[in-house]
């Protein structure tokens, strides 16, 4: 166990944490040259093209030292995005450490500070690291005043590399083995096991990702997960070297997989704890919690014949992605299908992502929206987080939105712009301190509904790119909400319902209805769109129709001829109206989704 290290890295988006993972792969010599690709632990397409890691991965590394041992280093990868907090806590709690990766040039950022956070709640040794030194823009003596400053971080201990170059890497490795603690465990204990992640294998069902913190688990033994009580028996165990590798036994310390004919990855529960059937641990391991959406979005195919192709494609992209929650819905304007849930919006990007390219569906998303809880006059209270679902507004008698504490990190000069799109948010306490020099912290509470659609973007344009943003789901507050409908040619389209902000709802009706002025094709009758609230219309734009000069071969005559022939064209164009209707293409619901509220 002393030749063991179990560590994780944790960075802040784009500071170069899996450039930094293919150094310490390649350095290691667990892959051919070969076989090698950059971002070698990123499996998805998408996370290669953005940048970003979505779905942790874990490998073991064998590092011969300078002391002559050779010590097994397991990286635990964790997500870089907001949207997978929970997932990087569980990850951490595999680890008796971690590196502090940060950016040379742009320095310590709003999710720097808030995975240091998270390694500090569990108690965690931190080697910081300062990644992209041999960038022209890098100021390592300005970043590592930061680490001092706002950190609480020793700098003389800061480790300088540029993954990219492989500068600095053997120091990295050294300092994992010299600096890092082995990991504590009695091999004779009941079997204790915290699960981090998990993996479907079209073949072998589940791959269990797992930490053994007591005892000894082989195949053949029964195991038994905590939460949901299941059973299951051992086929197969062994360890990550980027390709599974079988062993005969994981002990305490150890990092490695389980597989055990598992169906779903839903069976498996992060931070769920694994013990043997036969002889069990009196305790589960700490920080477990069920992973709950908090976005929802209604996704119906673009064609009406697509439903079966798309229940497919969902149910295949669940085995792999169990915090994908979804139900069957029907809308009169789409058709059939599904309402899901999503941790958050990069993770319905994702899906609408993976959708689209693995199983080839073209698809309409309704405007996201947030869980909401309405207490009723007779004391009941409903929870809901479809529009269309919206009760008797006679008979509420409060509503509650969820809140958020947002944190925001950038030069001073930007303070200014910054509050005003938070109060243009409808955010409170606005609170902010200078951490050094000139860069200051924000901390503002903002309703989740003004934070999901296009929050983040926003931000980056009034901060020109400097400002990074992070947050924590707080609780449920009062608010003046409304059904806001969108009625075309007179009928309500369900699908382009949203609940709104009593303030803002007359700024998006008129937003909503100039959009789809733009979008929604010309007819031969005139078409009005109007934004509603109950019977009450508070915004319209009107398309004008086709109109042919059916008075143009008339040469003078008596003008009685001329109205004669434009009363006729305009029964012609009731009589068309009354049973003309109106095809929405699919980009005028992305439009509304689209929003640009400056």
């Amino acid at each position: 166990m002393n030749l063991i290290r179990n560590f994780s890295i944790i960075a802040h988006i784009n500071h170069g944490k899996s450039t930094l993972s293919d150094r310490l792969i390649q350095e290691t010599g667990v892959i051919s040259q070969r076989d090698f690709k950059d971002q070698i632990l990123d499996s998805m397409d998408i996370e290669r093209e953005r940048g970003i890691t979505i779905k942790s991965q874990a490998v073991s590394l064998p590092y011969a030292a300078k002391d002559g041992h050779t010590y097994e280093l397991n990286l635990i990868d964790t997500p870089g995005h907001v949207d997978f907090t929970y997932e990087v806590s569980r990850s951490l709690a595999s680890c008796e450490g971690v590196l502090l990766l940060v950016d040379a040039s742009q320095g310590v950022e709003a999710q720097t500070v808030a995975n240091l956070y998270l390694a500090m709640d569990h108690d965690l040794e931190i080697i910081p690291v300062i990644n992209k030194i041999d960038l022209p823009a890098a100021n390592v003596e300005w970043v590592k005043d930061q680490i001092e400053e706002e950190l609480g971080l020793d700098s003389d201990t800061t480790i300088l590399t540029s993954a990219k170059q492989g500068i600095g890497i053997e120091e990295v490795l050294e300092a994992i083995v010299t600096r890092l603690p082995a990991p504590q465990g009695d091999l004779e204990a009941p079997l204790q096991a915290l699960i981090f992640d998990s993996q479907y294998d079209i073949y072998r069902g589940t791959v269990i990702y797992c930490r053994v913190f007591e005892g000894t688990i082989r195949p053949g033994d029964t195991i038994r997960f905590m939460y949901n009580d299941a059973t299951y028996r051992v086929e197969e165990i062994g360890v990550f070297r980027i390709k599974r590798v079988p062993q005969n036994m994981l002990t305490a310390g150890e990092v490695g997989y389980i597989i055990a004919g598992i169906k779903t990855v839903s069976d498996t529960r992060c931070g769920d704890t694994i013990t043997n059937n036969d002889r069990p641990c009196a305790m589960p391991l700490p920080g477990f919690k069920e992973v709950k959406p908090v976005v929802f979005s209604s996704v119906y195919p673009a064609a009406s014949d697509g439903y079966e192709d798309l229940a497919m494609a969902l149910e295949k992209l669940k085995l792999n992605d169990a915090s994908l929650v979804y139900e069957k819905d029907a809308s009169a304007a789409l058709g059939s299908g599904f309402r899901c849930g999503f941790l958050g919006l990069l993770h319905l990007e994702v899906v609408q992502e993976r959708l689209e390219r693995e199983f080839g569906l073209y698809l309409i998303i309704t405007a996201p929206s947030v869980k909401y809880n309405f207490i009723m006059r007779d004391g009941t209270t409903i929870i809901i987080d479809n529009p269309t679902l919206y009760p008797d507004p006679t008979k509420i008698a409060i509503t509650q939105e969820p809140y958020i504490r947002a944190s925001i990190m950038m030069p001073d000069r930007y303070l200014g712009a910054v509050m005003k799109l938070c109060l243009e948010r409808r955010g409170t306490s606005a609170r902010h301190q200078y951490l050094e020099g000139s860069r200051l912290e924000l901390t503002s509470d903002l309703p989740l509904a003004e934070v999901i659609y296009d929050f983040h973007d926003r931000l980056k344009t009034v901060t020109q790119g400097y400002g990074s943003f992070d947050y924590e789901i707080l609780d449920y507050r009062e608010s003046d909400l409304v059904k806001l409908d969108i009625l075309i040619d007179g009928e309500r389209v369900d699908a382009l319902s949203q609940l709104v902000h009593k303030d803002r709802a007359l700024q998006q009706a008129r937003y909503a209805c100039e959009k789809l002025k733009d979008e929604i094709p010309r007819q031969q009758f005139k078409i009005a769109i109007q934004g509603a609230i109950g019977a009450k219309i508070i915004s319209r734009e009107t398309i004008s129709p086709f109109r042919k000069d059916v008075t143009a071969k008339l040469y003078g005559g008596d003008v009685t001829r001329k109205r004669k022939l434009l009363e006729k064209q305009k029964k012609g164009k009731k009589r068309m109206k009354m049973v003309g209707s109106v095809a929405i293409p699919q980009s005028a619901f992305l439009a509304v989704l689209k929003r640009d509220t400056d």
